[in-house]
């Protein structure tokens, strides 16, 4: 076992070229040779030259993987070029050395992970690939659905969280619209995950804040490590980490669970950073697949296992679950998306209520007063707690006399499989494994 850098090669440049390079850069443990030969004799003559390992196969991922895993490699150093490597390749490398922890550095770029740390307790992380793909709700399906079989705390690291961590006791605590709407008056993001997850879950919940995502989903800023140290200190005994848009903790959890919109750009999921997260996941769980046609969700399901061919992948629609009761009242639906509005309409209906209006613009304060003030005739708005639920939506029902009933997302399987098994026996696994 070397240590030292690992060099990735070709055979469009001359032996001698590369050796002379390698020197320059000196530390170097080992070499993977990506492809070509119009400069090269065989590999066996690269490796003399080189006076180090040359690890090569037919399959140049494959060769690095087994490079990482054989050698302490303190870098990965491109010295490759077109037409071996394309912008394709270099994320597929970049995601490989990012889940060994390991910079990737080239003439004019560098990729350079954050150290993953570790928890004392038990921990889960909730992943996504994506905003609005239904990571808060997946969440609160998890810590509710564990909450049989352990004593979860969520710790949030959502764009309006709070300065300092929040500790909201969820199981505890009445979040009532006017405890909502003083919080709103406070100046602070009362529609935060962290009141969304204690609200929807029962659960308590520690709320951090975080600016700015890096493409492979690490914060610029964030106080996620206060916010697991007050998780720690508190008698919960499993963690789940739950991250925002595409962006999670740096730490290295116990378990992950992959959160995927059917409506994704594919080439985000198989490229740039996506086989990153996918080879993290334990569990895969793709969202809103009740709104795309089954051509498109078989091959989001192949290039997650061709990617991860251990993750458990479950495909889901969101079923609305209303937080209070709905039944013979008529109601005006408030919501994030557009497109989710005639389903959620139709479950509603099926609880017994008369939906009169409707609104998707709830991340749109301005076109969303416009649609409030044409709701008329309703008892009750439903609505989802998130973006503008808190600040424009409560407030106005409150002084209009009308009843505001939050709604949850609940994730259910359409392909026949049990999404929430397969989240019991994560945790039993997880729990077990840290005894």
């Amino acid at each position: 076992m070397g240590r030292g850098r690992l060099v990735l090669i070709d055979g469009e440049h001359y032996p001698d070229v590369t050796a002379w390079a390698v020197k320059k850069l000196g530390d170097v443990c080992c070499a993977v040779f990506l492809g070509g030969s119009e400069k090269i004799g065989n590999v066996r003559e690269v490796e003399e030259k080189l006076g180090v390992k040359v690890y090569h196969g037919r399959d140049y991922i494959s060769s690095l993987r087994k490079a990482l895993g054989e050698n302490k490699v303190t870098e990965v150093v491109d010295l490759s070029d077109e037409p071996v490597l394309n912008y394709e390749d270099r994320f597929a490398i970049a995601s490989l050395c990012m889940l060994h922890g390991v910079p990737y550095r080239g003439a004019d770029f560098l990729f350079t992970p954050k150290p993953l740390k570790t928890l004392r307790k038990p921990s889960l992380a909730v992943m996504g690939t994506g905003k609005r793909v239904g990571k808060t709700a997946v969440s609160g399906f998890i810590a509710r659905t564990l909450k049989g079989i352990a004593n979860p705390v969520i710790v949030t690291m959502g764009r309006g969280g709070p300065e300092r961590p929040e500790v909201i006791e969820g199981d505890k605590l009445e979040i009532t619209p006017e405890f909502l709407l003083r919080l709103a008056d406070q100046g602070r993001h009362a529609a935060s995950d962290h009141f969304e997850d204690a609200l929807t879950a029962r659960v308590t919940t520690v709320g951090c804040r975080r600016c700015g995502g890096g493409m492979a989903g690490f914060s610029f800023f964030d106080a996620m490590d206060e916010g697991v140290r007050i998780a720690e200190s508190l008698p919960n005994d499993l963690v789940i980490l739950e991250g925002s848009g595409a962006t999670f903790p740096a730490y290295r959890a116990d378990g992950y669970i992959l959160v995927i919109g059917a409506n994704q750009r594919l080439d985000f999921i198989k490229g740039y950073f996506g086989p990153f997260r996918i080879s993290l996941a334990d569990t895969v769980v793709v969202t809103m697949a009740d709104t795309v046609e089954g051509g498109r969700l078989k091959t989001l399901k192949e290039t997650v296992e061709s990617i991860n061919p251990d993750a458990d992948v479950h495909l889901t629609a969101f079923r609305p679950r209303p937080l209070g009761d709905v039944s013979g009242k008529r109601i005006g639906l408030v919501m994030t998306s557009h497109d989710a509005l005639p389903r959620a309409r139709g479950w509603l209906e099926k609880l017994g209520a008369e939906v009169l209006h409707s609104s998707g613009n709830l991340s749109r304060r301005d076109p969303l007063l416009e649609d409030l003030r044409s709701f008329r005739g309703i008892d009750a708005v439903a609505v989802e707690l998130k973006a503008a639920a808190v600040d424009v939506v409560t407030r106005w029902a409150l002084k209009n006399g009308i009843e505001v009933v939050y709604l949850d997302n609940e994730p259910v399987n359409v392909d026949g499989k049990d999404l929430k098994r397969a989240v019991l026996e994560l945790g039993r696994s997880i729990l077990e494994g840290r005894k």
